[in-house]
C-alpha cells in the first residue's frame, strides 16, 4: 500500500491556494481564517458503526480527509458576501460538502466559474455518423474547486464549513 507523508508546509501551500481568502487575510481584516484537516476513521464501538476524526500524519489511498475552514469576524462590522474557496488537492477526489447552513457552489474549471449541483456540460459525440451535441452531468469527482457564499457575518460570530476529499 502506497502511503503519502503530509509535510508541515502542505497546509501552507493550500492555505496560499485559497484566492477567495488571499484578499481577506491582509493584517488589517476583520476576517479571520483557520484551515484544518483532519482523518476521517470508520470504527465500531459497543457494536455500533461511527467515524471518528484523527490528526493526519500519512495518508494512503482511499482514505477519507475532512478539510474544514472557520471563518470569524474579529471587527466591529458585519461582513457581508464572504466567498470561502476549498480547492480540491491534486491527489484526491471531491467526495461531498457541508451544506447544512450555506449551500455549497462547485467548480469544474480550476474556480473560473461556480455553479450548484448538478452541473452540466456540454459535450459532442458522433451518433449513426452525426455529430451531435448532448449536455452531460459531470461528477462530483470531477469537481476541482469548492465554495460557499456567507451573506453576513456579524461581528464575534464564526461559521465552519467543511468538505471530504479522497486520496487517490
Amino acid at each position: 500500500m502506497k502511503s503519502l507523508t503530509l509535510p508541515p508546509r502542505r497546509f501552507v501551500c493550500v492555505a496560499f491556494a485559497l484566492a477567495g481568502f488571499a484578499a481577506a487575510q491582509q493584517a488589517a481584516s476583520p476576517l479571520k481564517l483557520v484551515l484544518s484537516q483532519l482523518l476521517v476513521q470508520t470504527v465500531t464501538k459497543n457494536g455500533k458503526t461511527q467515524e471518528e476524526f484523527v490528526p493526519v500524519s500519512a495518508v494512503h489511498p482511499g482514505d477519507v480527509l475532512q478539510q474544514s475552514v472557520k471563518a470569524s469576524n474579529t471587527g466591529r462590522q458585519p461582513l457581508k458576501n464572504i466567498a470561502l474557496q476549498l480547492p480540491v488537492p491534486a491527489n484526491e477526489v471531491f467526495m461531498k460538502a457541508d451544506e447544512s447552513v450555506y449551500r455549497a457552489q462547485y467548480s469544474i474549471d480550476g474556480g473560473k466559474t461556480y455553479a450548484a449541483a448538478p452541473i452540466t456540460r456540454k459535450i459532442t459525440v458522433t451518433e449513426n455518423g452525426k455529430t451531435v451535441t448532448k449536455e452531460v452531468v459531470v461528477q462530483p469527482s470531477e469537481y476541482t474547486n469548492v465554495r460557499w457564499v456567507v451573506p453576513t457575518l456579524n461581528p464575534s460570530d464564526s461559521v465552519t464549513l467543511t468538505a471530504r476529499f479522497k486520496v487517490r
